[in-house]
């Protein structure tokens, strides 16, 4: 049946509005299945918006709440945000193509191109190889992560919420999600409590930059080892770029923001406020008591991301680097864009200027909005806006008592952000109309 439909649809609609329309039906699930009565741990209906909501949150692996997950959810409650935080790290559509492989079914080259859209793979061959690496990789590194965490929770949950603690926040990290299970303690405290725990702050942030570089970086890693001169274009910039966002922003918070802290907790606290924003929305740190200069850093890092084809959201940081690339080159007068001994095409900056484009715009109208419905901070706005359209789940803590309008606009954003504009922009526009003719150019001044 399923593979059945699957065909239908990729037979009747472009790949790009299957991958929408896909991400759409699993929050639709999603929000069906947490509105029962059984979801709730008191036993009674969740509203529709809140239902939404988590299912949105869950499904585009964001993390923002307006119930705390571990007191408001039932068992069953929890499982469903699981299963969605799993599917939609994954990829739906990745997700369908593993469910036919295991049938035995074969899988036709509308399928191989539809796979290679959805995880942004470079050409059509080895597609299914790679889809194996895929979930290969994910299962290896979740079962790693939640065996790591087992001495820290089990003593604190005993063992089978231990075990069940472990699991639930090892594929959170790990598809970048940011839902945790701390609000028995204290609700909505992330984790907080842990600020001084060497093994959270080492497995976590380990977990969220293992699937936030992406699987095509991985796979490239384990191909070539340690040879980095044989290394893929994109791989070297998906490199550099995440050592810059993570020494940089440490940098900062070391300095200034956490310099009160003790030494330990300080270097601790540091590391992970400089990894979870891109994009995992975990934190060891109250953002509702940081300086506007660390609320305004945390909103650039919401909005890189991670790497294309990853569990993380954002513009992606090979559009930023192609961006200051580009920036770099112009202001050195250079006909063309170079890195790596490489050149950029000019349609990749076009692309790359775009994508950042759509993304401000929608950051700074989402924060008007916000601000005139809820009556609350310009960066507090901002900040829930950029964690929302990044897919991240950091919040200053506004999220549980926003209106019915501000969550629909955040669900709203979290589907765009998980789905990616571009893609959007690709599934409304169906057909390319070729223009052979060449417009006069026209002369502006820039600057």
């Amino acid at each position: 049946m399923t593979r059945k439909l699957f065909q239908y649809l990729s037979r009747h609609i472009t790949s790009f509005q299957l991958i929408l329309l896909s991400f759409l039906a699993i929050i639709l699930l999603g929000t069906f299945l947490l509105s029962l009565p059984v979801s709730s741990s008191s036993g009674e209906w969740t509203s529709p918006a809140d239902a939404l909501f988590t299912a949105a949150s869950a499904s585009c692996v964001t993390g923002l709440i307006v119930h705390d997950t571990a007191t408001y959810w039932s068992l069953f409650g929890k499982i469903i945000i699981f299963l969605l935080i799993q599917v939609g790290g994954l990829g739906v559509i990745t997700c369908t193509i593993l469910v036919i492989m295991f049938t035995g079914r074969q899988i036709g080259i509308r399928q191989r191109s539809l796979m290679m859209d959805a995880i942004s793979a470079p050409q059509i061959g080895g597609i299914i190889r790679f889809t194996r690496f895929i979930l290969k990789m994910t299962l290896a590194v979740e079962c790693l992560g939640a065996v790591l965490l087992l001495p820290v929770f089990i003593p604190r949950f005993g063992v089978l919420r231990g075990i069940g603690a472990s699991v639930f926040h090892s594929v959170s990290a790990y598809c970048n999600a940011g839902f945790d299970l701390m609000g028995a303690e204290s609700p909505y405290s992330s984790l907080t409590a842990f600020r001084g725990s060497v093994i959270i702050n080492l497995v976590i942030p380990f977990l969220i930059i293992t699937g936030g570089l992406g699987f095509l970086t991985w796979n490239d890693l384990f191909h070539q080892k340690y040879r980095i001169d044989r290394y893929s274009f994109q791989t070297k910039v998906i490199l550099c770029t995440t050592a810059v966002l993570l020494v940089i922003p440490f940098a900062y918070f070391f300095l200034i923001e956490f310099s009160a802290e003790p030494l330990k907790e300080r270097i601790m606290m540091s590391f992970f406020q400089s990894v979870t924003p891109r994009t995992a929305g975990f934190n060891t740190a109250d953002y509702s008591a940081m300086s506007e200069t660390g609320l305004l850093i945390t909103i650039f890092l919401m909005l890189c991301g991670g790497a294309p084809g990853s569990t993380a959201g954002g513009v992606k940081l090979t559009t930023i680097f192609t961006l200051t690339a580009a920036a770099i080159s112009d202001a050195g007068r250079k006909e063309n864009v170079i890195a790596f001994g490489r050149r950029i095409n000019d349609e990749i900056v076009r692309r790359a200027m775009c994508l950042l484009t759509i993304y401000l715009g929608l950051l700074l109208l989402g924060t008007c909005v916000l601000c005139s419905l809820e009556s609350i901070s310009l960066s507090a706005s901002m900040f829930e806006c950029a964690s929302a359209l990044g897919t991240v789940g950091l919040t200053t803590g506004i999220t549980p008592s926003l209106s019915t309008a501000s969550k629909l606009m955040l669900a709203s954003y979290m589907y765009f952000g998980r789905v990616g504009g571009l893609t959007l922009a690709y599934a409304a526009i169906t057909k390319h109309a070729r223009i052979n003719a060449r417009y006069p150019a026209g002369n502006l001044m820039i600057g």
